[in-house]
C-alpha cells in the first residue's frame, strides 16, 4: 500500500523550475473552460483509468484513492485544461499488486497524456519533466503553485519503501502542459 503524503500547504520550496520555461507550444495553447475530468489515458504506459474527486485530509495532505485501481484529481486545483496546475494522483501499488501509476517513473518528456472531460472534450497534454522528491522535502509551491499556462501534475509514491511507516519515502511528480484538445 502506498500512502501519498504530498502536502498542499507547507513543505520545502527550494527546488528550481522543473526544466526551465515550458516549450512554446504549451505556453501558446489557450486554456480550456472548467470541466470535470472523468478519465485519464497515458498511451506510453498503457494507463486507462476513471478519475474520482480527491480533497484534502484533516492534516492538509492530499487525499488518495481508496485503492490502486483508480486515479483521482484534486478538486481544490484547476480542472485539467484550465489555466494553472491540475493535479492527478494514483497509487504506485496496492496490496502487493501494481497500481494505476506503477510505471509513472518511466514517463519521458514528449509522452502524451489525455484527459476526457464532462464537456465532451479531451484535453491533450505533453510531458515536460519527471522529478522524484523526498516526502520530507516535498516542494509544495513548485508542484501546486500558480503557473501561467494550463498544466498537469501527476503524483505517486516512489523511492524506497519504509516498512515501519508502511509508505514510500519519496513522491514521483510528472509535469505536463496542455498542447491541444479535441471532441470525444
Amino acid at each position: 500500500m502506498c500512502l501519498l503524503l504530498a502536502c498542499c500547504s507547507g513543505g520545502a520550496t527550494t527546488a528550481g523550475p522543473p526544466t526551465g520555461p515550458p516549450p512554446s507550444a504549451v505556453v501558446a495553447t489557450p486554456p480550456l473552460a472548467a470541466a470535470t475530468p472523468v478519465r485519464i489515458r497515458i498511451p506510453a504506459l498503457g494507463v486507462d483509468s476513471a478519475l474520482i474527486g480527491l480533497g484534502l485530509q484533516a492534516d492538509g495532505t492530499l487525499q488518495v484513492p481508496a485503492d490502486g485501481s483508480v486515479a483521482g484529481w484534486f478538486t481544490g486545483a484547476p480542472t485539467p485544461g484550465e489555466r494553472g496546475p491540475a493535479v492527478v494522483a494514483a497509487h504506485v501499488d496496492w496490496n502487493h499488486a501494481p497500481g494505476v501509476f506503477f510505471h509513472l517513473r518511466d514517463l519521458e518528456p514528449g509522452d502524451e497524456i489525455a484527459i476526457d472531460r464532462t464537456d465532451g472534450g479531451t484535453a491533450r497534454f505533453v510531458v515536460l519533466a519527471r522529478e522524484q522528491y523526498s516526502k520530507d522535502t516535498f516542494p509544495t509551491e513548485r508542484v501546486y503553485g500558480d503557473i501561467d499556462h494550463a498544466g498537469l501534475r501527476l503524483i505517486t509514491c516512489g523511492g524506497e519503501f519504509d516498512r515501519a511507516a508502511r509508505s514510500y519515502r519519496d513522491n514521483v511528480v510528472v509535469y505536463a502542459g496542455l498542447v491541444g484538445s479535441f471532441p470525444v
